[in-house]
């Protein structure tokens, strides 16, 4: 099957006397200066003004505290998909009935690309992204984050989690509604049968 190419006509590239002046391209970056100049400056006078971030920003990652305990199962996928390498973790055993926690949990904010495919592919949403942005290292040691360093009580993250929540069901509560109790695989949802809630969304 042949292509057919649309080539520009041999006019396109010539310039009129009035173009060659050059006018028309000053006056409208004139009249969008002056148009800019008495509106609203957007600057903010970082650090004395603190900025105000949404929940869809990709702030420093961190581990989710529930109930007293990290929620996280050393799985050890988002050790696996973290791009840079970021993440190291040792998995350890517990009477707990999630069966397994992190022994160990480091991130390197050094490597760390705050990519936040490593809170994509969590299962228990027990690693997110916080809105945390301004941290300082004075050395490469203080730049690995060990697991006490990581813990994050889940209320402070309730704004992130409900954005993931909405992210990654759009339909949730408008299409469909399902009983939490016909997919019980993960601890999160074992806990939110525990509690009494059955319908999600």
């Amino acid at each position: 099957m042949a292509v057919r190419i649309r080539t520009a006509s041999p006019q396109e590239r010539k310039l009129s006397w009035w173009d060659k002046l050059y006018f028309p391209a000053i006056l409208s970056g004139l009249a969008y200066t002056f148009g800019r100049l008495f509106k609203k400056p957007v600057t903010v006078q970082y650090p004395e003004e603190p900025i105000e971030l949404g929940p869809e920003f990709r702030g420093r990652p961190v581990l989710v505290v529930e109930n007293g305990k990290e929620r996280c199962v050393a799985c050890g996928l988002c050790a696996r998909v973290c791009p840079p390498f970021a993440i190291h973790m040792q998995a350890a055993e517990t009477d707990d009935p999630k069966e397994r926690y992190p022994a160990i949990f480091e991130i390197n904010m050094l490597r760390c690309i705050y990519c936040g495919l490593c809170e994509e592919v969590c299962p228990e949403e027990a690693i997110v992204m916080s809105p945390e942005y301004d941290f300082v290292f004075r050395s490469r040691e203080e730049a690995i984050y060990t697991k006490d360093r990581l813990l994050v009580d889940k209320k402070d993250l309730e704004a992130r989690l409900g954005w993931l929540r909405q992210m990654r069901n759009p339909q949730i509560g408008k299409r469909f509604r399902f009983r939490i109790s016909n997919n019980i695989h993960s601890v999160k949802a074992r806990h939110l049968v525990a509690e009494g809630e059955e319908i999600a969304g």
